[in-house]
């Protein structure tokens, strides 16, 4: 068993002496500008899909509206572990570009859908493109242990950065490109993430493939620390994709049109990441890390109850937007770090991918259940399945190890 505790959490300082060398730079900039274009192509749609899906044929059926936004879910969810396995066998870098291909041609697809039927196969063939596992991996194959906290955290970052930008942008495009323009620009972006895949990112060195022993396997999926992350992971995705089945509505209900939906989402987010950056500095220092790490779980969940009981007041629904993206960009920055540092070295690739698959898996989920619970019982029961999934993470959280402090071999890999 992968023990965390198996390193004292305080024997050893954080390293803010060792910096990056420029080939690390090189490479954690542009994987998270990669990771960032494909992310907001995932995420952009999710302020201004439920109320474009009104004007499709069956897009007001609730259940419907939840499975175009989680549909994308549940086929990364499937293909995350074959793309890291091939990534380990192949190569990174390939698996990534056959990704971006396909994710391009889902976003095309969803851009010229007639029915919501079609949005829902658009948003299935985007979720092919699963390369979320071979992009976490490469990063790990270029970056040393000592520095990769924070090539993770700067892809982590990116993610909550791209959910913000994407929570602006979405409703203020709809008014200028609409919904479908939204989908064919995201869909280029795409397309020119792979010649920065290309040209920005450097070639990771040759590794022996080893995916095929059966024990790697076993070991990445019998491990309690990691199954702890994974289920980690798999309730914050499950909890905001079920909140934005309700969350548009919500805002259009107390009296803000769709299109100025970005005026109450950018000081929303703003604020979340003012409040999350002190918590982010010592989230990388191990004596402090659970203690971050179990307060953000719980700030989650204060979020979430306040979505409940908001109703039809503004105040406390924005109030709700704040503490809910607080935690949510802190563990988002977060959970990549542990995972790589977890993740056993020889199938990295697998083990973010089983990561990256119960991810989105969890927004499939979430999406679903949500628009299921809106439809039948309303709000109410879907912020009751937000509650209930963090509350077994808070339960959970509470008897994870720390994580474990840099060794004196972190220090001394040629840093510049």
């Amino acid at each position: 068993m992968h023990d965390l505790a198996s390193v004292a959490a305080d024997a050893s300082p954080r390293p803010d002496n060792v910096r990056m060398t420029p080939d690390e730079r090189r490479a954690t900039v542009g994987l998270a500008s990669i990771f960032g274009l494909r992310m907001l192509g995932m995420f952009i749609v999710l302020p201004v899909l439920a109320l474009y899906a009104e004007t499709l044929p069956g897009g007001r059926d609730h259940a419907l509206v939840g499975l175009a936004l989680g549909a994308y879910g549940l086929t990364q969810a499937v293909l995350q572990i074959p793309f890291g396995w091939a990534s380990d066998r192949w190569g990174r870098k390939p698996v990534i570009v056959v990704g971006l291909v396909l994710f391009a041609a889902g976003s095309f697809l969803a851009a010229w859908a007639p029915t919501i039927g079609w949005t829902i196969a658009g948003r299935t063939l985007q979720g092919a493109g699963a390369i979320s596992a071979a992009v976490m991996a490469l990063a790990a194959d270029l970056t040393r242990d000592a520095v990769r906290t924070r090539a993770m955290a700067a892809i982590g970052m990116t993610i909550g950065g791209t959910f913000a930008v994407s929570l602006v942008l979405g409703p203020a495009l709809t008014g200028i490109i609409g919904v479908p323009g939204i989908f064919v620009l995201t869909g280029i972006l795409a397309l020119g993430a792979i010649f920065l895949l290309e040209y920005a990112v450097p070639q990771p060195e040759a590794s022996p493939a080893q995916a095929d022993s059966a024990g790697q396997w076993r070991r990445v999926f019998a491990d309690g620390q990691l199954l702890r992350l994974n289920y980690g992971i798999f309730a914050l995705h499950a909890g905001l994709m079920a909140l934005f089945v309700q969350v548009p509505f919500m805002l259009r209900e107390n009296g803000v049109p769709s299109t100025q939906h970005w005026l109450v989402y950018l000081p929303v987010l703003a604020a979340s990441v003012a409040l999350m950056f002190p918590a982010m500095m010592q989230a990388d220092r191990p004596a402090r890390a659970k203690r971050v790490f179990i307060g953000a779980v719980a700030t989650l969940f204060i979020g979430q109850a306040l979505f409940a009981l908001a109703g039809a007041s503004l105040a406390l629904t924005v109030a709700a937007l704040v503490v809910f993206f607080t935690a949510f960009n802190l563990l988002e920055a977060t959970l990549p770090s542990l995972i790589s540092k977890l993740a056993p070295p020889a199938v990295k690739g697998t083990a973010t991918g089983v990561y990256s698959a119960v991810q989105f898996f969890g927004a499939f989920v979430g999406a679903a259940a949500g628009g299921w619970l809106s439809q039948r019982y309303g709000p109410p029961a879907v912020f009751g399945f937000c509650l209930v999934l963090t509350g077994m993470w808070l339960a959970a959280s509470a008897t994870m190890s720390s994580p474990p402090a840099y060794t004196s071999r972190n220090y001394s890999m040629g840093e510049s």
